[in-house]
């Protein structure tokens, strides 16, 4: 080290000693001895729950199982199920509320219908006929009229 670094860290410890007093600058080894290092590893090893008690271990359950839970969570939104080369969230495949085509009025029958009915409002032979290759007017809300739906 050179003796700039040494004067520039002795004009530090002199301000911090200043600011904050003595005890702020004191090398924590100064007032460590072998006995006091004896003592701290005895307790550590006898005993390491000496400073745990029940509203401690109650506190760390409770944080735990909240854990657990939103990593449960997370992972059932986040796995995906793989559909004709499409990756799907598995939570967004859930057969409870089923919804019917905005178009034809049918129910879905298929995973893909259940893609489409998410994503289009439409199941899969509306989306094939009137939403694929036209996604940006369908999305913009055209919708066929009475005399698109039964031409085909």
């Amino acid at each position: 080290m050179k003796n700039k670094d040494l004067n520039k860290i002795a004009a530090f410890e002199k301000a911090i000693a200043e600011k904050y007093g003595d005890a702020a600058i004191v090398n924590p080894k100064a007032n460590w001895d072998e006995e006091k290092e004896k003592k701290y590893l005895a307790q550590a090893i006898v005993n390491p729950k000496a400073n745990w008690d029940e509203e401690k271990e109650k506190k760390y359950l409770a944080q735990v199982k909240e854990l657990y839970e939103k990593q449960n969570k997370n992972t059932q939104h986040t796995e995906k199920v793989d559909l004709n080369g499409i990756k799907v969230a598995k939570k967004l495949l859930n057969r409870e509320s089923l919804k019917c085509c905005s178009v034809c009025g049918s129910y879905p029958k298929k995973s893909l219908d259940d893609v489409c009915l998410i994503k289009y409002d439409c199941c899969n032979k509306c989306y094939i006929k009137y939403v694929d290759g036209r996604t940006e007017r369908w999305i913009e809300g055209w919708r066929p009229d009475e005399n698109h739906k039964t031409e085909n």
